[in-house]
Order: C-alpha cells, then structure tokens, then sequence
C-alpha cells in the first residue's frame, strides 16, 4: 500500500479498515531496516498519525497493529521525532504499564511487549528519547515492576511457559539499554533505587533458587538445562549487572556493599554452574557471568571456593574447586575457538589472574592445571595443545591486550618469579613483559608469594644444562662458526658487525639500547656510541 493511501485511511478510515491497512503495512515491511530517504518525511508524518491514534480508545487488536507499525517505523533513525518526544514516550510507556509506582494492572501482554520493543528501538536510536526516558522516571517504573516481579511468582499456564508473550524480557532488555547509553541511569538504579539487590533476587528467580539460596554454603549443581526463556532473561540481567558495577573495582565499597556483593558472587557460582539448552548458549551465558565476576571486589570471590566437597566435585587442598575449573574449561575453549581474542580472553584472564594473585589456593590449583611439573624438555613452550602452550603462543600475539593479559597470567602463577618464567615460557616469549618491568636483569615482580618449593622433574633437571634459555627447550650445539679462524680474523668479524650496527642506528633503523641498572632497557649513552664511531672509522679502510 502506498503512504498516501495508508495516510489517508489512518485520518478519515473507521477502525477496522484502519486496522487492516496497519496490518498490510506492518506484513510488506516487516523485514525492512533499511529506508529509501525521499519518503522520510512521510513516514514521519505517518507516524504522528499512528500516535494519535494509539492515544486513542481502541480495540486490542486494532492498538497491537499500531503498535507493530510503530516498532517497524523507529528502525529509521531520521524519522524517530514522533516517538522520541516526551509525547510519544509516554504514550508508549503507558501501553507497556510502565508507571512509576508499578501499581497499575498489567496491559494485555502482546500489547505491553510491542510497547517495549517500540521502547527499545527508540531509546537506541535517539538521545531524545533518553532524556524523556529520564523525564518520565521509566526506570523507577521498571524497577518497581522487577520488585513486583521477583514477589510474585507466575502461576501455572501463564508466562512463556504456556506460549505466551514475556513482558519480563523485554523489560530487562529496555532496563539494559537505559543503563548502557546513560551514566545517570547507571548510578541511579545502582545506587538510589538498590539495583544490585533487586537484580540479584531477579537473577535467583530466572534460575529457578528460592530467596537467598546464595546464602548456604552448598551449592546444588543443576542436571536440568536452564530453559530458553530463563535463560534469555538471567543474561539480561546479567548485562545490567555488569552495567551498574563498571566502577566497583576502582573505589572503597562499604560492608554492606560487600555483604551484597558476596551474595551475587554465590549466585554466579550457581550460573557459572548451569548449563542451558546448547553448549553455544552455555558458552554465551558463562560469557556474561564472567564479565561480570571481573567487576566484583576481590575478596568477595573468595565465597567461590567456599562450598564443601560434594561427590562429583572438584578438591584441591580440601576446597570445592568446581566454579574455578568450569572458568578453566571456559578458556580452554575461547583459546580454541580463537575469534575475536580480545573480547571473549581478556575477561577470564583478569579475573583467573587477579584470583590467583589474591587467592593462594586458587593459584596453586590453575599452576597444576595450566604449569604442572616441567617433562618435555625437548620442544619449545608454544609447541603442543595443552594450556600452557596456547598461553605462550598468546605472549606474541598482535594484540596488545591479550599478550599482556596471557604474559601477566603465567607470570602471576609462577609467583613473579623471573627464572620460573623463564624455565616455563623461554626468553624469547618472557621478554616482552620483563621489559616492560623492568625485570630483564633478574628478580622477581612485586607480589607477596609464600616461599618457594622445588617443583623440579628428574627429566628437566638432567636436562636443565642443555636447555637454550631463549628457545626454552634442548637443542643440538651448534658448531663454534670461529673455530679455525686466527685472532687477526676474529678481530675484522668483529669490527664489521660494529659497523653494520653503527649504520642502522646512524640511519635511524634501530635505537642501540642496553639493561640499565632499574632492570629496564635504556638507550646507550652518548660515550659508547663515540667509541663505537671511533672504532668504525678505524676499521672503514679494511672494510668493502
């Protein structure tokens, strides 16, 4: 149907004809999320109408209809003023039953999650609607609906169990945008309307726990998958949790804070534990608790390891090590997926790392798992599958991030001890972070370590003379390529390969540097390269 024509019908048409021209409409573009521009102005006119019209009394499928032209329409991001004023938002807010006391009887549910899609879409896209998100409190209304919710359990054949739209979902989705596009909304519900409490006892109920399960020292591991809707949700949850806690690591939390944050910590053990409907959304769901874990006060993680030993389990030094070796597992397999590194590992490194360095049993568990007693002394530390390999093939990666990130790992499992680095990763792969230490003379890093034990195998320690330090394995002798020469020979290689080197740092290629006495490369001071010039221009004349 052509815009006029629809605009026509929707000023001067009854409801039914209204009704069916919405509904042919909203079925030729259902897919479109691309607009041709020149007719931007109509649509824009088109939606006022439709506006004006769901601020009308109408029949329930007559105001769906609307609505779903609505959420087809705010795709377009030039045309979004008919909805992005404070008019339209409540307009909208009010078909989706978000007032701010949350009293108010739920809509029609079908009409309450097309009102929050058109919500979601318009928020996105328009720094307007925010504001007037804002202006009308929209998230004290979601708020008091999530506290509604978690109080009210739903009852049998209702929800999406039976098939029926979840309002839920997208009330978390609208809450995850506010809280990502906008600082305010962020401290606002973390702070002033106790988000973290709130979406914790949220979080409880898309698992399926009673009220403060997270409080027992057991932890019940789940044989049933998570099903797809509570699972769908808990990650919407999930998501404004990470939103709302993005600064806890950087300031002092007080202990009631930290009363609240052990008790989530206990229930991503319960997340970390669960498994849903695929091991692709198992993998995404474990993605999301482990962002989340990485904002989390250090020694509230602790309530990790906390659990008693139950058949089945995990031990390691009589503690439950399960929640640490799913996290284990779960790098495991990112390193193998090898997509998008710096996203899906840097998450699970920091917060592996950080818990080793803070945690002594949890780094003596990930050093048997990922650096077990040093046998194979005869290929390089990045050679293999184990873990220990894909962490070092890491150490030279192109990206920044996730070569520290693996380097500061291994490093923190080895208590920062140079050598032991060394021994486990090669000189070669080491350098990068000694470097930047400032620990390329030796030593050990800055971290409170117990003493150390020798963990030397027979095999490394009878081949521990042979092995090249930089390549970290045992390789062949080479041939002394001087062999034979006499000193006057020795003396010209050597003042050729001075020279060669005073001409690319004459040129600019390379910087001579040296280890100066901070442990850090340096470059050489001006008196060496005078001697070095001066021994150049002696031997220019004995040099083609």
């Amino acid at each position: 149907m052509e815009l006029e024509a629809l605009m026509d019908i929707l000023q001067n048409g009854e409801q039914d004809a209204i009704q069916q021209a919405l509904l042919d409409f909203n079925k030729e573009y259902a897919q479109c999320f691309f607009f041709n521009a020149e007719a931007r102005e109509r649509r824009k006119r088109m939606g006022e109408l439709v506006m004006k019209l769901l601020g009308r009394e109408l029949q329930p499928s007559c105001r769906l209809a609307g609505l779903e032209t609505v959420r087809i329409l705010s795709r377009d991001k030039q045309a979004l003023a008919p909805f992005s004023g404070r008019g339209g938002m409540g307009t909208l807010a009010r078909l989706a039953g978000l007032e701010e006391d949350g009293e108010r009887r739920p809509p029609d549910a079908e009409v309450a999650c097309e009102a929050l899609q058109c919500l979601c879409n318009t928020v996105y896209n328009s720094p307007a609607a925010r504001e007037a998100a804002e202006q009308l409190r929209l998230l004290r209304g979601l708020a008091a609906h999530l506290k509604r919710g978690a109080r009210d359990r739903p009852g049998a054949g209702t929800g999406p169990e039976a098939g029926l739209p979840d309002p839920r979902f997208y009330e978390l989705r609208l809450m995850f945008l506010l809280t990502a596009l906008s600082v305010d909304a962020r401290l606002q519900l973390g702070r002033q309307l106790r988000g973290l409490a709130l979406l914790t006892a949220t979080l409880e109920a898309a698992l399926g726990l009673g009220p403060g399960a997270g409080d027992g020292e057991a932890v019940v591991v789940m044989m049933r998958p998570l099903r797809r809707h509570d699972t769908e949700r808990a990650m919407e949850v999930l998501k404004i949790l990470f939103n709302i806690t993005f600064d806890t690591n950087r300031r002092q939390v007080d202990e009631e804070e930290a009363a609240l944050y052990r008790h989530l910590a206990v229930v991503l053990r319960h997340c970390l534990l669960t498994h849903t409907e695929s091991k692709e959304r198992t993998q995404e769901f474990h993605g999301h608790t482990v962002n989340l874990l990485v904002n989390l006060p250090l020694a509230c993680l602790d309530v990790l390891l906390t659990p008693r030993v139950e058949p089945g389990s995990v031990e390691y030094m009589g503690l439950n090590m399960d929640a640490v070796a799913i996290l284990l597992d779960f790098l495991d397999k990112r390193l193998d997926r090898g997509l998008k590194l710096r996203e899906t590992l840097t998450p699970v490194l920091s917060l592996l790392t950080e818990s080793a360095r803070f945690h002594r049993e949890t780094r003596k568990f990930l050093r048997s798992r990922v650096l077990p007693p040093l046998r194979d002394v005869r290929n390089r530390p990045e050679v293999g599958e184990t873990l220990r390999n894909k962490l070092v093939r890491l150490m030279t990666h192109i990206n920044t991030d996730v070569k520290h990130c693996a380097a500061d790992f291994l490093f923190v499992l080895c208590k920062e001890n140079v050598s032991r680095f060394v021994k486990y990763t090669g000189y070669g792969n080491a350098a990068g972070l000694l470097a930047a230490r400032g620990l390329l003379g030796g030593g050990r890093g800055g971290g409170e370590y117990s003493e150390e034990e020798d963990t030397d195998t027979e095999e490394y320690k009878e081949a521990k003379a042979n092995i090249n330090p930089v390549t970290g394995r045992v390789e062949e002798k080479l041939p002394d390529p001087m062999e034979g020469m006499t000193e006057e020979q020795k003396e010209y290689e050597a003042m050729k390969l001075i020279s060669m080197f005073d001409k690319l740092s004459r040129e600019q290629i390379i910087q001579p540097m040296v280890v100066g006495c901070d442990g850090k490369l340096t470059p050489i001071d001006e008196t060496v390269q005078q001697m070095a010039e001066q021994i150049s221009l002696n031997s220019d004349s004995d040099i083609d």
